[in-house]
C-alpha cells in the first residue's frame, strides 16, 4: 500500500509536517515512544484499536522519516525495540502543547493525564520527567 501524500507545490512546512505525522496514530506512536523504548507487542497492547499491520506500516514510515529507531536483536525469538530519534524528541514539545491546548480549550472534558516527557538532553538521550 502506498503512502498517502497531501500535495504541496509551494513547498509548505506546514502540509510537509503534516504528511509526516499528520494521521490518527502517529502522534500517539511518538507519544508512547516518549519515555522510552518499547517492542511491537506493548505499542500493540498501549494502542486499542490498531492493527497488527496498520501498526507496522506506521513504524516503518516514522522509521523511513527518521523519527523513531528500530533496534532488531539478533536473537531466538526475535527481538525488536523502538525508540525516538533525535528528529522525534524534538516533537515532544509540540505534541505536549497540543495536549495542553486541549485540556485549556476544552475544560468540560475530564482528560486522563498524558505523560510526555518534558526536556529531553539529546547528547546523552536522557528524559527529564515533567
Amino acid at each position: 500500500m502506498s503512502r498517502k501524500y497531501i500535495e504541496n507545490p509551494n513547498a509548505c512546512t506546514l502540509v510537509h509536517t503534516m504528511n509526516i505525522i499528520g494521521n490518527k496514530w502517529k502522534p500517539i506512536l511518538i507519544y508512547l515512544l516518549s519515555n522510552g523504548k518499547l517492542r511491537f507487542g506493548k505499542l500493540l497492547l498501549f494502542t486499542p484499536g490498531i492493527s497488527k499491520k496498520v501498526l507496522t506500516t506506521q513504524l516503518r514510515e516514522l522509521e523511513d522519516d527518521g523519527l523513531i529507531i528500530r533496534e532488531k536483536f539478533n536473537e531466538t525469538p526475535p527481538r525488536v525495540e523502538y525508540s525516538l530519534s533525535e528528529k522525534g524528541l524534538a516533537l515532544l514539545p509540540i505534541l505536549r502543547e497540543l495536549s495542553r491546548w486541549a485540556e485549556n480549550m476544552y475544560p468540560e472534558i475530564a482528560f486522563e493525564e498524558c505523560r510526555i516527557a518534558s526536556g529531553i538532553d539529546l547528547k546523552v538521550g536522557k528524559f527529564n520527567k515533567e
